[in-house]
């Protein structure tokens, strides 16, 4: 996916990328199920995981509620 992120914008979503991904995988998920589960795509959810999505604020909303979870516990 091409962007106009800097560096430091591209390296912040590869770490939230990463924590969503470890959170999803404590909780006994797989990807598809857990993009079923909140009403997201699988693609998308995918994209997110690899830091190739900046989330727009309801996204992040669903991720936590799917995951149980206050959207700040995700940062």
């Amino acid at each position: 996916m091409k962007n106009n992120y800097s560096q430091a914008d591209r390296k912040y979503l590869k770490i939230f990328g990463a924590r969503v991904r470890a959170l999803r995988k404590q909780a006994g998920f797989s990807q598809e199920d857990f993009a079923l589960e909140i009403g997201l795509d699988r693609t998308y959810m995918g994209g997110v995981e690899r830091g190739e999505r900046n989330l727009a604020l309801l996204n992040i909303r669903k991720i936590a509620k799917g995951l149980g979870l206050k959207e700040r516990d995700l940062f």
